[in-house]
């Protein structure tokens, strides 16, 4: 069954607008998804439906390379799931003694660079210090490292199947060495055709839909127009993405087949549609897209909710 669904009431609204955000649910400090909580606000009646799902891979190699920081020159995490990969590793071969005995304060004595706070919050859970979490995406993690790093030692980078070679790349380029090594592959949750199913058999035809990744969108799309049948040009398309940019090297806009949309300005969590509308022509779906703004940086509801 898909997660629950939250609404709180909004005084200008004459009804209750449905959004299908196609995540998993995200606890913040009040215990409930952000996103879910701010909607609500509105008089807006959100769900979560998770699209995707996670294998860990080459976990022995990697446990290995963790126990040998003398080899390297730190750490590179750009993923809760590297860092919950490690964790995998420390658990699974009886590592935690030897971890908290020497290993740990080993790895501390070199760098530990991140991506968002997210990740910082859990690389800081298995006792490591981070910096660079405030850089907000690859290319500004990568112009960090370039300043500071010296180490003739290669980083060690922990990463999904689906990484960007933006990281790699920059720091290869300013001849920083770096080891990667694939510890996660990115595959299509297993209820996402149930859990959609049952969304539309009990609430209908959504009035939006939110993606957060390309994979998301394209393990999800064919199932939603089919459900959706004719109805499928009715739904606005929105992209909530963290730090992604057009593969291509196309720059995004801030308005999308006119309808009026708002970046943010803070590099925590810059928001683009290319990868997700290239994604959606592939499969020939003919969605209309507009593009929120983070919703808890706002104090009103931003102009992109206004429009639904």
């Amino acid at each position: 069954m898909f997660p629950c669904s939250v609404t709180a009431p909004y005084k200008d609204c004459q009804a209750i607008m449905k959004v299908l955000l196609l995540k998993d649910a995200k606890e913040d400090d009040c215990g409930q998804d952000p996103y879910i909580r701010e909607l609500g606000l509105y008089g807006l009646e959100a769900t979560l439906i998770p699209v995707l799902s996670f294998e860990f891979l080459s976990l022995p190699s990697f446990s290995e390379k963790l126990s040998h920081p003398e080899d390297y020159g730190g750490l590179i995490f750009t993923s809760p799931r590297a860092v919950e990969a490690a964790q995998l590793c420390l658990e699974k071969n009886n590592k935690t003694e030897v971890w908290e005995r020497s290993l740990k304060e080993k790895w501390n004595a070199k760098s530990v660079y991140v991506v968002g706070n997210a990740t910082a919050s859990l690389v800081s859970k298995i006792g490591l210090d981070t910096e660079g979490e405030t850089c907000g995406n690859a290319e500004k993690l990568a112009e960090y490292i370039c300043s500071r790093e010296s180490s003739a030692l290669p980083l060690l980078f922990p990463c999904g199947n689906l990484k960007r070679e933006i990281l790699p790349k920059a720091l290869k380029d300013k001849g920083i060495a770096m080891e990667s090594v694939t510890v996660y592959q990115t595959i299509p949750h297993p209820g996402i055709q149930g859990n959609l199913n049952s969304y539309y058999s009990q609430q209908g035809v959504p009035a939006s839909i939110t993606f957060f990744s390309p994979s998301g969108l394209t393990y999800s799309l064919k199932h939603i127009q089919e459900l959706s049948g004719d109805n499928i040009d009715q739904i606005k398309a929105a992209a909530a993405l963290s730090s992604v940019v057009n593969r291509s090297g196309g720059s995004s806009s801030n308005s999308l087949d006119g309808w009026e949309t708002e970046a943010p300005r803070t590099g925590q969590r810059r928001l683009s549609v290319n990868l997700l509308l290239a994604a959606g022509q592939e499969l020939g779906l003919g969605l209309r897209w507009f593009l929120p703004t983070p919703f808890s940086r706002v104090p009103c509801p931003p102009r992109s909710l206004r429009t639904l």
